[in-house]
């Protein structure tokens, strides 16, 4: 699908991870301790069990297993995450979660466990309109994120080679790099079919009817249909979930997954290369006749097998110039991977925002916040390759430090003053601290130049882009 935000680092970070090392000793050499942890216990005396199989009809005493409900901590705290509708943050809920778990685990083992609703969050989508969120408290993050330690295992193997969203050792740059590859092959016509609000219409009976496929515990399919059905807080009021699986708790990417790998299948028992990432997948072709058959076919069967709702407007045959997935853009035959002008826009803003002259926040905050930033964007973008691109966003974002330093020099003393000790000429630093011309404009002057280095800034911590993306190059 295009016009979709490209996966953040930190959704790259909840994917799911079967190979959790549960008690491994912390640099002090001391053991990490869980929710659960009691004085005396120790890795040896909890050796692991044999892994069930996907028809077991135990698999909830799998689940509640001290081992697994610590390895889920570890990752709901690595997580982070806002509280949610019962305001517990997860350092509060971790106090009190050793004395509530005997309960819990008694309901979970009876069939009887209630999830509480889930809070709705909106966020702003980059191409306009929301995009819905629901926050489970800490309690039911933890317990969905034990269900997901469980369950991955059982399903992601059946899992299609194609699909690379959530899954453990795939990732957007996986999925981004087999376009390239599918594309440089000859196959330069796109079906882009874009799925509309997909997490908050899935259709609970068609979702059920394939988790049942590999897990037989009743408790389990009972719980999980529980959790889709646990209902949204809005503005303190209940409202019920009929439909949907919200996103923001860790079982939403892995139903997803299996909701969505009936298309998968159904693509490859017709030989058609495609890529998916989560619900925005593409489907590609030789020609534009074979791709507008695919599309109409596959529309066809989302809507009546999968009874999904398709975007009309936005689904659409592309050709692979015009294609931007994960966003990156596909150029010329070798298909090379170019940030999309949509991405780009996005960090521009980002920029802005952080180096706005009026923030009124100190440079050393400033900096920081700026580097997290370029240091994350790098990390995704970095395999792009766009060397001069980078180069020139250096230099833009090093005059627009420069702005900053001069807006926060504000009297033309202390301007004098700063030049001076940086180096410039007096009477040069004189005649620049004096002028009305505006901090943009004295971004570029020379006494900027002299004064304000790209060394002196990169010593104040200003990354470079392009310094970064060498560095990448050399790891890759």
């Amino acid at each position: 699908m295009t016009n979709k935000e490209e996966p953040s680092a930190n959704s790259q970070r909840n994917s799911p991870s079967v190979q959790v090392d549960l008690y491994c000793p912390d640099d002090a050499g001391t053991e990490t301790t869980g929710p659960l942890s009691r004085p005396g216990s120790t890795a040896a005396a909890r050796a692991e069990k044999p892994a069930l199989s996907e028809d077991a009809d135990s698999l909830m005493e799998r689940i509640v297993e001290e081992a697994n409900i610590e390895a889920a901590f570890k990752n709901v705290r690595r997580n982070r995450g806002a509280p949610g509708p019962d305001g517990e943050s997860i350092q509060d809920f971790f106090e009190q979660f050793r004395h509530r778990w005997p309960q819990i685990r008694q309901e979970l083992l009876d069939g009887t466990y209630e999830p509480s609703p889930v809070r709705r969050k909106a966020i702003a989508k980059p191409d306009g309109g929301e995009r819905l969120l629901g926050i489970p408290n800490v309690q039911d993050r933890l317990i969905q994120q034990a269900i997901v330690l469980i369950l991955t295992p059982i399903f992601d193997p059946h899992f299609s080679e194609s699909s690379f969203g959530f899954r453990p050792g795939r990732s957007a740059h996986g999925a981004a790099k087999q376009v390239r590859k599918t594309i440089r092959r000859g196959f330069r016509f796109v079906c882009d079919v874009d799925l509309s609000k997909f997490f908050d219409r899935v259709q609970h009976d068609v979702l059920m009817s394939r988790v049942a496929r590999r897990i037989k515990d009743k408790r389990l399919l009972a719980l999980i249909g529980r959790y889709l059905r646990a209902g949204v807080m809005v503005e303190g009021a209940l409202q019920p979930t009929e439909v949907g699986s919200p996103q923001g708790g860790p079982l939403s990417p892995l139903l997803s997954n299996i909701l969505l790998d009936d298309l998968d299948k159904e693509l490859e028992q017709r030989g058609l290369p495609f890529v998916r990432y989560a619900d925005d997948f593409a489907i590609f072709a030789k020609s534009k006749r074979a791709a507008d058959r695919i599309l109409t076919s596959i529309s066809r069967y989302l809507t009546e097998t999968l009874r999904l709702v398709i975007n009309q407007e936005k689904s659409r045959v592309r050709s692979s110039e015009e294609f931007e997935y994960l966003g990156f853009r596909f150029v010329g035959v070798r298909a090379s991977l170019n940030v999309s002008p949509k991405a780009l826009k996005k960090f521009k803003h980002r920029v802005v925002t952080i180096t706005g002259r009026s923030r009124g926040v100190s440079m050393d905050r400033r900096l920081g916040e700026l580097r997290r930033y370029v240091r994350g964007w790098m990390g995704y973008f970095g395999v792009a390759s766009q060397l001069k691109l980078f180069a020139r966003l250096d230099g833009w974002i090093r005059r627009r430090i420069r702005c900053c330093y001069w807006k926060q020099w504000k009297r033309p003393k202390t301007r004098r003053r700063h030049l001076i000790a940086l180096g410039v000429p007096r009477r040069q630093a004189i005649r620049h601290a004096r002028s009305r011309q505006g901090p943009w404009h004295m971004s570029k002057t020379i006494a900027s130049g002299v004064g304000l280095t790209n060394a002196w800034l990169a010593a104040q911590g200003v990354l470079s882009l392009k310094s970064l993306w060498a560095e990448l190059a050399h790891r890759r």
